[in-house]
C-alpha cells in the first residue's frame, strides 16, 4: 500500500484544508506548507485478503525542536540508516513509515519529521495532533535548544494530552568538546517532566535505532493495556485500526542512555 494510507483521519474534517499536496521523494513523502488544497478524500482503513479489518497498529510519531538539531538525520538513521552531512532544513512536515516487530507483531511507525523554524511553527504544530509519541530534540552542543525543549512539549501538549509516550533526545552526542548541555542536565530535565531520556548521534549511529523503538514500544504497551481493560476500546480498534485512542496515562520511566553506554 502507498504510504499515503496515513494518519489523516487523525485531524477533524474541517480542519483538512491544512492539508498541502505530497510531494514523493524515493521512499519519503515532503509536506510543503504551501498550495494547501481542500475536500481531500480521506484513506479506508486497510483490509487483509478476506475484506475483514486485520488487526494492525500504526502508530504516529512526531520529531520535534529547533532547527538544525539533527531530526531529519535521526529519522534518516533510523529508516534507511544514512546520514546526511549537507542536509537541508526541513520545509513543513516530512514523514516516512518504518516496521518493527513487537511482541512478535507487526508494528508500523508512522514517523512525521517537522520543521523548526518559527516560520513554519503555525502549519507544523498541526500536525502533532493524533500523535501517540513523540522525540523532543535538541543539540547538545547549543545551550538555546535545549532551552526551548519547555515551548515544545507545551506546543505539543496543546494538541495532544500528557499521556503521549514523550522521549526527551540530546543528539549530536558525538560533539563533546563542543557539549553545552551536560547528560545529568538532560537527565533532571527528563525526570521533572515525566520523560523517557537519552542521548544520540545520527552521525555514528549512537542509541538512535533505541531511542525509536523504546518509544514504538511504550505506545505499544498503552495500547496493549487499554485494549484488555476495555471492550469498548476494541470495538473502536477494530473498527479504526490506525485512530487509535490514546492509553492511559502513568508516569514515564526515565532511561539513560548516553554515548558511553
Amino acid at each position: 500500500k502507498s504510504p499515503l494510507h496515513v494518519l489523516l483521519h487523525s485531524f477533524h474534517p474541517h480542519t483538512l484544508f491544512l492539508l498541502p499536496f505530497f510531494h514523493k521523494r524515493d521512499s519519503n513523502f515532503t509536506i510543503s506548507p504551501k498550495n494547501a488544497k481542500a475536500n481531500h478524500k480521506l484513506p479506508q482503513p486497510k483490509m487483509d485478503e478476506n475484506g475483514d479489518g486485520a488487526e494492525e497498529y500504526l502508530f504516529k510519531i512526531v520529531l520535534i525542536g529547533d532547527s538544525a538539531v539533527g531530526k531529519s538525520n535521526l529519522l534518516s538513521r533510523f529508516a534507511r540508516n544514512e546520514f546526511d552531512s549537507n542536509s537541508k532544513a526541513t520545509i513543513g512536515v516530512e514523514f516516512q513509515t518504518q516496521t518493527v516487530e513487537i511482541d512478535g507483531k507487526e508494528v508500523k511507525a508512522q514517523i512525521w519529521d517537522t520543521a523548526g523554524q518559527e516560520r513554519f511553527r503555525a502549519v507544523t504544530s498541526a500536525y502533532y495532533r493524533g500523535a501517540f509519541g513523540a522525540l523532543v530534540v535538541y543539540d547538545i552542543s547549543r545551550r538555546g535548544t535545549f532551552d526551548s525543549i519547555k515551548r515544545w512539549l507545551d506546543e505539543l501538549t496543546t494538541q495532544n494530552d500528557s499521556t503521549v509516550a514523550r522521549m526527551l533526545v540530546g543528539n549530536k552526542c558525538d560533539l563533546e568538546s563542543l557539549r553545552e548541555v551536560s547528560t545529568e542536565e538532560g537527565k533532571a530535565f527528563a525526570e521533572e517532566e515525566g520523560l523517557f531520556f537519552m542521548e544520540t548521534s545520527a552521525l555514528d549511529s549512537t542509541n538512535v535505532q533505541k531511542a525509536f523503538e523504546i518509544v514504538i514500544r511504550e505506545i505499544y504497551n498503552n495500547i496493549s493495556r487499554k485494549v484488555l481493560n476495555s471492550d469498548s476500546y476494541k470495538a473502536e480498534l477494530s473498527v479504526n485500526r490506525v485512530s487509535l485512542v490514546n492509553g492511559a496515562g502513568s508516569k514515564k520511566n526515565l532511561l539513560n542512555f548516553s554515548c558511553c553506554s
